[in-house]
């Protein structure tokens, strides 16, 4: 090929990029099984091209993602990013109710556009309890050059992923919930895949591998904290620093210290951290397991160290001392009812975050859902809410919308608990589009829950020990309540979020601790345009996956080692790889980068 040819290519490469889309950030992950040893017992984990835990997705707003996803596993695969609102395209959000699944050997290509967002997130396998075998990975967007974040820009971006951690793998854990049993005690905490540093020697066996963090003495790091564990509240502390928390699940908070904070499952947190102290030695960076007997569970700790590059030393003597409250939740919940959005700082925009005047909107809908512990129901042991155990359809809902498929499920879920029998279901929210609900997540359960919400960031107005009554409303956070997509809800007590419903699509309303999760606590919103004219939700992809009734629609797919093409990357994509360094040109030109 000429130089002219080339020349030619490379100018309509040029002007696609500036003048079609948003860029495109492009990964290839390849799910597989290997072999570590993160508490000194070698067990098999999920790992993304042969990393535990897997690489961050790093995008900036209104970037698109396309992930290329190969399984290369045993079983059947979906993968979930939670907290990504995906506007109009639920048809990405890898639950079983969205999609069929990625059958082994095969590949699936996600691809979605991170709208008006910034923030700290992480994306996970969400079938059939996989998550506790590792798959998981970070994920951080970025707020454009010309929008503002509300501090100095830190040092550096360090990203910690804690989580409770067995050395069973996730088949022999799924098999102990099938026959009735709970789980117990977790073997250990980890801390970015690693076991605990040998702060004890009769506690922590020998060799085994721990996090080190390596820093410089007078800078500031923004530390992204995420638990992506099953179902133990971790706190997290860093000896002898401070945390200021500045962010959470995408919204900017009003700047608060804190010497150790609680994240709960599926939770995530930036703080910012000054690295202040003297370097005569290490310092220990842990996360302890919550509204535990600590006595009992001391050996579920996780330990890494912060190192200063001038250190003297390594870290010695005891951890950091937990919180004391562990007998006084009420103490405990101030935490929490203490985080406030930072009305003033621009969010993905620039207007401000707190310009949404939610406390004055009327409500169009109140549901309290209501989680009871564990029951058996057709004497299998399962997770309700408000008395229903969710099955998972044979086909997604909105593909069984468009084709007509009878009896997928039913739009009858009800408001509020109504104290029927217990029973298995296929029912789902009838969510009104543009409606503005209430939400109340009543937990019965004797556990700490955190619910999530996809597709959607909710205002976590009021939360509180008890039974809510209408008159709990008159206590709510009507001005500056933090948005975000997952909320703690204590046992024995309440947790109201309002959210918006303007995004169309089914999404997921579920618990992220995953063995409630696992046993049928979930349920989906379906939120559909009654007057639909093909502006409100996105089409299914053209790689959409087929299952269930529809199973013949699905075409001859590629294996998992099979090459990219054109027909599952969208074309802009593909030029983005060819033509990489205009692309970065010509937005920093148009001041959109």
């Amino acid at each position: 090929m000429d130089m002219s040819v080339l020349l030619l290519i490379h100018i309509a490469l040029l002007s696609s990029l500036c003048f079609a889309e948003d860029p495109y950030v492009l990964y290839d992950f390849k799910l597989s099984y290997i072999t570590v040893s993160p508490l000194g017992v070698p067990q098999q984990v999920i790992a993304i091209n042969g990393e535990f835990p897997g690489q961050v997705v790093n995008a900036t707003t209104n970037y698109n993602v396309a992930i290329n996803v190969h399984n290369q596993l045993d079983e059947n695969l979906l993968m979930s990013w939670p907290g990504i609102q995906m506007r109009r395209n639920s048809w990405e959000d890898g639950v079983l109710g969205t999609n069929c699944p990625i059958q082994p050997k095969k590949n699936f290509t996600y691809q979605f556009q991170v709208k008006d967002q910034i923030g700290s997130f992480f994306y996970f396998p969400s079938l059939g309890f996989q998550r506790a075998s590792g798959g998981f990975g970070p994920i951080i967007i970025n707020n454009r050059n010309v929008i503002k974040i509300p501090f100095a820009p830190p040092d550096g971006d360090i990203v910690i992923l804690i989580c409770d951690w067995y050395t069973q793998n996730h088949t022999a854990l799924r098999t102990i919930l099938d026959s009735g049993g709970e789980l117990g005690m977790p073997d250990g905490v980890l801390i970015n895949g690693r076991g605990p540093y040998r702060y004890n020697t009769t506690l922590v066996p020998s060799g085994i591998e721990y996090e080190s963090i390596n820093v410089d003495p007078g800078k500031t790091y923004r530390f992204r904290v995420h638990n992506v564990g099953i179902s133990t509240s971790l706190n997290f502390r860093i000896q002898g620093h401070n945390l200021l928390l500045v962010e959470t699940e995408g919204h900017y908070t009003i700047q608060q210290n804190f010497s150790s904070f609680d994240i709960h499952v599926g939770q995530s947190y930036s703080f910012l951290v000054t690295m202040d102290q003297n370097a005569t030695t290490d310092y220990y960076i842990v996360a302890s397991a919550r509204y535990v007997n600590e006595s009992v569970w001391e050996r579920v700790t996780g330990v890494a160290i912060l190192h200063y590059s001038n250190s003297e030393g390594p870290a010695t003597g005891p951890l950091p001392v937990p919180p004391s409250d562990i007998y006084n939740q009420w103490s405990a919940m101030n935490q929490p009812k203490s985080i406030r959005q930072n009305t003033s700082a621009s969010g993905a925009r620039p207007n401000p975050q707190g310009s949404y005047h939610y406390g004055s909107i009327n409500v169009t809908n109140t549901y309290v859902l209501q989680s009871l512990p564990p029951l058996l129901i057709d004497g299998k042991l399962r997770a309700t809410l408000n008395g229903i155990s969710f099955v998972n359809p044979d086909t997604p809902i909105r593909l069984a919308d468009l084709h007509n498929v009878k009896g997928a499920y039913k739009l009858d879920f009800p408001n509020k608990p109504l104290g029927r029998t217990p029973h298995m279901d296929r029912s789902l929210i009838n969510a009104t589009y543009k409606g503005f609900i209430e939400v109340i997540l009543q937990n019965n359960d004797t556990r700490m829950q955190s619910f999530h919400m996809d597709g959607y960031a909710f205002f976590v107005v009021g939360m509180d020990f008890g039974q809510w009554t209408e008159s709990s409303r008159n206590n709510y956070n009507k001005w500056d309540a933090i948005a975000r997509c997952t909320t703690e809800v204590y046992p024995g007590g309440w947790t109201a979020v309002l959210v918006s419903l303007d995004n169309v699509g089914v999404w997921n309303l579920r618990v992220e601790n995953l063995d409630r999760w696992y046993l049928g606590q979930e349920t989906y919103m379906r939120i559909v345009n009654p007057e639909e004219n093909g502006d409100t939700e996105m089409a299914p992809p053209k790689n959409v996956i087929y299952c269930g009734p529809l199973q013949s629609l699905q075409k001859e797919s590629r294996s998992s080692s099979g090459m990219m093409t054109l027909e599952y990357w969208h074309f802009d994509a593909f030029l983005y790889v060819v033509g990489g360094v205009y692309s970065s040109l010509c937005y920093k030109i148009l001041k959109l980068d």
